[in-house]
């Protein structure tokens, strides 16, 4: 093979091929020529908003590098590909390709409504996302991707109560680099991305980075009267970013970041009465390629977003003084078949598949959406055993949402509309400090405090069934203290051991959609979540293995649970008095021989809910419900395990590669496995997700020129065709929605430097 003359950011990209960590190169080296990097190499992290060696971070923290992303997303792929890739993630939508719902160690929220809540944040860019619209954002021209487990109650404060996903794209440097990709795949499908970035003037750096996705519809309707060809499953996306570095000196820093993206797509596509009655198992014939409906003429969802970003850092001499300041824009309209199927029991010419008792289509509109957020914060700069970091935050997210029926019997027009304003305020103060006490023991210690208020109000302008119009309001609001405490303990060279408690808050919530069918908005009190653990993260002696594990347990107060569905199908916000989970995981890879290295994950999550008395509205539909049932026709669901929480979530890589003429040939391959979930709060035979095994595969070969390097690939993704049900709507008929097809695809890259 060719020796490599590269910029650092080319070897970085080289060298990080399918592992799972984020690595970290001297900048010195980007003359240097260099051999092919055989072992694990140093991984840095910004988890605690200071750069620093993974092993001296005392939290369960995974990292994935741009080539592991761009494998997972090959087929076109939102950021559900990450879902099972480190240990105790998983991430599912019933909203389509644009309303992620994250979980970590079970801790999530399956309600779809665009003002819900969720216990994990997500931080892109150093800008935190809080409406799940906006956690949708693409990852393109990625640096890293690091995934904190456990609440992250001092640095990131509301709503980490579960963990945080931090999404870092790549940095305008004065080096110039560029890459561009392309592939072609199943159903049409093409991914496009462009980036290209370098020195501007010698104090200003520039970064741009394009994506467009594009799928062709597949997926035929065959209800009588209603037929069409390839109708559905098609979309559209186009996404980038600009940035722009301005460094005048060593001191000074000032990064600006604007961002969009524009997409077209079907909403999710549900499936009426493709469980078995009794069972949870598809019906006998099912086609993932086939549908049933008389709205899906009108299904549709387009997304809006922009915002933009400056990051600002002064280096003081003994402290860092840094600025962040963000704004978010989103706005959506999407409408579906929320039944699944055509017409209706009551009509002589009846329903089907199945019996549908009656129609649904709905939809929701987001005509307005801002998001502002202020960090000031100042940390010291290596001043001994003593270093800290405190500072201020603002948020301010000011929206308007548009809850919406259609008359389907009557040829889809519009006969219900509610209307939703919110506005949340909050503030937090924080601090962190860290002591060492020896050469091999640190202590770590941070609290913050956060006041937060929302304030909503509510108008039924159109009701479906012709009750009158009616307005409402009401407002939440607590302050609550979180932070954590930590000790880090080198045990030798290779070893680190740590243990950790830490308290979480997640803000309070409010709930209006059920104005449109019934009024009477729903509150939920602020959740609190205590939690322990202790775990290790060492590397082998000849450096060519790395495992890291943890154990934890945690209690949450006043969990906030969302009652989606059943009968009356209503959206109702509850806490439950508590809820406990416990658990472990294991994070690693090796290289077997220079040519050969595996990686893989394994978490175990046990979670419960714990009220006796605590019930929700089981199904309307015809569905074995297994919890007992009180004398309101409640299902209890004390002692259930929380929604959309697998027990076992694992992951396997292995990747050979053989030097061959020029350049190298690479085999690789990944296998994902969750098991069996529950849909909702309450436990029923059809409604349980059975475990999922999902696979991959590469082939590839790269070679390599002086300035440039080149890859062509053949991939595959979800080979062995998978079928499962992911989620399930309870409230009409046994209907259902599943995980993607088998994707097969080709895609060539260049890389210039």
């Amino acid at each position: 093979m060719k020796l490599l003359k590269q910029s650092s950011l080319a070897l970085c990209v080289h060298a990080a091929l399918f592992s799972t960590t984020a690595i970290s190169f001297n900048a010195q080296a980007e003359e240097a020529e260099a051999e092919k990097v055989v072992g694990v190499e140093v991984i840095e992290v910004t988890a605690r908003k200071r750069t620093e060696n993974v092993k001296d971070v005392p939290i369960a923290v995974s990292a994935l590098t741009p080539k592991k992303l761009e494998v997972l997303g090959s087929s076109g792929m939102d950021v559900r590909a990450l879902s099972g890739k480190v240990p105790s993630l998983l991430i599912e939508s019933s909203f389509g390709r644009t309303f992620p719902r994250f979980y970590i160690r079970g801790l999530g929220n399956t309600d779809f409504d665009l003002l819900a809540s969720q216990p994990v944040s997500l931080v892109y860019d150093d800008v935190v996302l809080e409406n799940a619209l906006t956690k949708g954002m693409p990852m393109f021209d990625i640096e890293r991707v690091e995934v904190l487990r456990g609440p992250q109650g001092t640095l990131f404060g509301r709503n980490t109560t579960a963990g945080i996903v931090k999404v870092q794209s790549k940095k305008p440097t004065q080096d110039f680099d560029a890459n561009v990709s392309a592939s072609y795949g199943t159903y049409g499908s093409t991914d496009l991305r462009l980036a290209v970035g370098g020195g501007l003037t010698d104090t200003l750096s520039g970064r741009i980075a394009l994506l467009q996705q594009d799928r062709d519809d597949y997926i035929d309707n065959e209800a009588p009267g209603f037929e069409a060809k390839d109708q559905l499953g098609g979309y559209s996306e186009t996404a980038g970013r600009v940035q722009l570095l301005w460094e005048p000196n060593d001191e000074f820093s000032a990064l600006f970041n604007y961002h969009f993206r524009d997409a077209e797509a079907d909403a999710r596509i549900f499936r009426a009465n493709i469980i078995k009655p009794g069972t949870n198992d598809l019906i006998d014939g099912f086609d993932r390629d086939t549908v049933f409906q008389d709205a899906a003429s009108r299904n549709e969802q387009t997304v809006d977003m922009k915002g933009a970003s400056l990051k600002l850092e002064y280096d003081m001499g003994d402290h860092t003084l840094t600025s962040v300041s963000g704004y978010e824009s989103a706005e959506i309209f999407s409408v579906g078949d929320i039944d699944g199927g055509y017409g209706a029991a009551f009509l002589p010419s009846g329903s089907g598949p199945g019996v549908i008792p009656f129609p649904s289509e709905t939809g929701a509109r987001m005509p307005d959406h801002k998001q502002l957020t202020q960090e000031l914060r100042i940390s010291s700069n290596e001043l001994g055993k003593l270093d800290y970091q405190f500072g201020l935050f603002y948020f301010d997210e000011d929206l308007t949402i548009n809850n919406l029926s259609f008359d389907t019997l009557g040829g889809g027009a519009q006969n219900g509309i509610a209307v939703q304003n919110m506005e949340t305020t909050a503030w937090a103060v924080f601090a962190s400090v860290d002591y060492e006490i020896s050469d091999r023991v640190n202590v770590n210690g941070g609290i913050r405090y956060s006041d937060d208020e929302r304030e909503w109000d509510g108008t039924l302008v159109q009701s479906p069934f012709g009750a009158p119009g009616f307005s409402e309001a009401t407002s939440v609001d607590d302050s609550q203290v979180s932070g954590d405490l930590s000790v880090n303990y080198r045990y030798s060279d290779e070893t680190n051991l740590y243990a950790r408690i830490a308290r979480g808050y997640r803000a309070p919530s409010i709930q209006g959609r059920n104005l449109l069918f019934s009024g009477n908005a729903t509150t939920a009190d602020s959740e609190t979540v205590a939690s322990i653990e202790t775990g290790f993260k060492s590397t082998t002696a000849d450096r060519m293995g790395r495992l890291d594990g943890s154990v934890f347990y945690y209690e949450v107060s006043d969990q906030q649970l969302t009652a989606v569905g059943g009968t009356g199908n209503l959206a109702s916000l509850l806490n439950a008095d508590k809820a406990v989970g416990y658990g472990f995981e294991l994070d690693g890879e090796y290289f077997i021989t220079a040519d050969l290295v595996v990686a893989g994950s394994l978490s175990y999550n046990n979670t419960e809910i714990q009220q006796s008395d605590l019930g929700v509205a089981p199904c309307g539909a015809n569905c074995t419900v297994k919890d007992p049932i009180n004398d309101q026709g409640f299902a209890l669901i004390d002692g259930n395990s929380l929604p959309q929480s697998p027990e076992w979530i694992s992951n396997l890589s292995v990747r050979w590669s053989k030097e061959l003429g020029e350049g190298e040939l690479y085999v690789y391959s990944d296998w994902s496995y969750r098991s069996e979930v529950n849909f909702f709060l309450y436990e029923s035979v059809e409604f349980e997700g059975d475990a999922l095994l999902e696979g991959g595969v590469r082939v590839g070969y790269e070679w390599y020129g002086d300035d440039a390097d080149y890859e062509v690939a053949v991939f595959g993704r979800n080979i062995t065709d998978e079928e499962q049900l992911t989620g399930a709507i309870d409230f009409n008929n046994l209907t259902g929605y599943i995980n993607e097809g088998r994707f097969w695809g080709v895609e060539f890259k260049a890389n210039f430097f």
